[in-house]
């Protein structure tokens, strides 16, 4: 059974979500509608599961966002799904994101995932995944994302995500702690897949921002009934500490 089967991927910034810029004119400075990020990481973890077997990932993304609030992005890492799987991650985003209020965003997209370098006997696992996020700017910064996906990893099966993260920036310290939690649906029709798959995942961080560039240090982890036979065959979806570095280009 393959490793990335049994998860749901995409950018998060930590959750496949894509990093939003925007266009804005004016007579005294013009922002650019492009932007980019790099990161380096002891370990891509996706809604709790590695997607490196526990290992380093150099990632990279760009996206382009017009005026009006639509945006695409492309993003990209390296992953290891064990013998045979492939090599890379490209993630496709396109989405539209729209501030109701001066505290209230809602963001809906479609994001296609892609996977290079299989060997010709592991098979095509690219599928999408329909992605609605809203979010509350307050004191405290709070998200939830529900994800779905109609033929996950182009099985047949069935995913639905659903997620609540929240966030705190620490004063002018350049400090913030995060917080997620989120749950996982599969549900198959192959034979070869049992008939369901539910578990949870969690994670707590903190980061520190040094201008274009933030470091963050992230407790991550998979729990539930399923996740504990999950983790008898896979080190993947075991509890784990990442350190991650990542830039932010304008």
């Amino acid at each position: 059974m393959h490793n990335k089967r049994l998860v749901a991927v995409a950018c998060a910034a930590l959750l496949s979500v894509p990093f939003a810029a925007w266009a804005q004119d004016s007579e005294e400075e013009s922002t650019s509608p492009f932007s980019a990020t790099f990161a380096v990481t002891t370990d891509y973890v996706f809604r709790g599961v590695s997607q490196t077997d526990n290992g380093p990932a150099f990632q990279a993304g760009a996206t382009y966002t017009a005026p009006f609030g639509v945006y695409a992005t492309v993003w990209g890492s390296n992953v290891d799904f064990g013998e045979g799987g492939p090599n890379f991650e490209v993630d496709y985003n396109i989405g539209w994101s729209k501030d109701l209020s001066d505290s209230w965003n809602i963001d809906l997209g479609v994001n296609r995932y892609t996977y290079t370098n299989a060997s010709s006997g592991y098979g095509d696992i690219d599928y999408n995944e329909y992605l609605a996020k809203v979010t509350w700017n307050g004191p405290v910064t709070v998200s939830g994302l529900l994800g779905y996906a109609n033929d996950y990893s182009n099985s047949g099966a069935k995913q639905t995500y659903s997620a609540l993260e929240a966030s705190y920036d620490i004063g002018e310290t350049g400090f913030s702690i995060g917080a997620s939690a989120g749950y996982t649906t599969i549900k198959e029709e192959a034979n070869e897949w049992p008939r369901r798959a539910d578990y949870y995942d969690g994670s707590i961080s903190v980061s520190k921002a040094f201008g274009p560039a933030t470091a963050t240090l992230g407790y991550y982890d998979t729990f539930g009934s399923d996740a504990s036979l999950l983790r008898r065959e896979s080190d993947t979806y075991k509890p784990g500490v990442v350190f991650t570095v990542s830039v932010d280009v304008p």
